[in-house]
């Protein structure tokens, strides 16, 4: 009888700090050729409170439409066959779900999906679409798998959308690229739920660019980072947004002591605000982009409207599987 694939070990970002280093992040690109795309770095052309440049970084652009890929990618690459061959699952709202099935359906294993039951029915459609089998409980089932480390009972290889440093690494080949492209490049935005998109991209960029600002970018409804880092310790948050990619309730033991590094300031975006950049996101740039794509474009812009910022600055946008009928009523407001 031959023997069982065994599932690949899900390591932790808080065991292995160092390899967020830029050799990890390299390596992570590196793995990434012919299947992440390098995404492009354009001005904003909506009207903008002060001088200098806004560029946005189009992630939208990616096979999936989100900068997912880039990290679930490189965790699944990275893994040995017989890995694979046991099977992936994640936990994820939509974008990361979708990534991880785009990942089964490219190295030819199943991926499964554990997802709240409040998922845009678009993000649903879209696992499906690409072979992933969606599992949808009750939200705070799906955390709770999460807090109490669930996967481990799995029989699967498990890909953590936030503490893997396969990820997080594979994100930072989107800080690798804002660098070449931009080498003067001054501030990022970029949205946080769990955290990983940041850790990366951030880890990147302060290391190529020391004194870099990096501004965390938060809905109001779920203000994970912004409290955590108010009691220098993670803590739960209630969560009420539009925002669904984002919204997190907490932050993990691993993730906080790297972000509280990294980060320089947390901006603070209310759901109207948001919903107003994905409306000049759609009819300045001709970009969709879901809310948890454009809420960095939304603090850019309320914060360089108080600043007067004469400076080059990227906002990330993240992500562009928005529910048709959310789109439809932002365009209509």
């Amino acid at each position: 009888m031959a023997d069982r694939p065994q599932p690949a070990a899900s390591p932790r970002v808080g065991d292995a700090l160092d390899r967020l280093s830029l050799t990890a992040i390299r390596r992570a690109a590196a793995l990434q050729a012919g299947a992440v795309v390098r995404t492009p770095l354009v001005p904003h052309r909506g009207a903008l409170e002060g001088d200098g440049e806004l560029l946005l970084k189009l992630e939208t652009f990616q096979p999936i439409g989100s900068f997912k890929l880039r990290g679930v990618y490189s965790a699944v690459a990275a893994m040995s066959a017989r890995g694979r061959a046991a099977g992936l699952m994640t936990v994820s709202a939509g974008n990361t779900a979708q990534a991880l099935a785009w990942c089964g359906k490219r190295f030819g294993v199943a991926a499964h999906c554990l997802m709240p039951e409040t998922a845009p029915a678009a993000k649903i459609e879209a696992v499906q679409r690409l072979g992933g089998v969606p599992i949808l409980r009750p939200r705070e089932e799906v955390f709770r798998y999460l807090r109490e480390a669930g996967w481990q009972r799995e029989p699967t290889s498990f890909v953590h959308p936030w503490i893997d440093p396969r990820v997080v690494a594979g994100h930072g080949s989107l800080g690798l690229e804002l660098h070449e492209d931009r080498p003067d490049l001054e501030a990022v935005y970029l949205p946080v739920g769990g955290g990983g998109l940041l850790a990366g991209v951030a880890s990147a960029l302060t290391a190529l660019r020391p004194g870099i600002e990096i501004v965390a970018v938060e809905a109001a409804g779920c203000p994970a980072l912004a409290v955590a880092l108010e009691q220098d310790r993670p803590v739960e948050v209630p969560c009420r947004t539009i925002c669904d990619g984002i919204a997190v309730p907490y932050l993990t033991e691993e993730m906080f002591p790297l972000l509280r590094a990294l980060v320089d300031e947390v901006v603070l975006v209310d759901d109207e605000e948001t919903r107003a950049a994905m409306r000049s996101l759609a009819l300045d740039d001709k970009l969709v982009a879901e809310p948890s794509g454009a809420i960095a474009l939304a603090a850019a812009r309320k914060r360089r409207a108080a600043r007067r910022a004469r400076r080059v600055e990227a906002c990330i946008v993240s992500g562009g599987s928005v529910d048709p009928a959310l789109l439809a009523d932002v365009l209509r407001a």
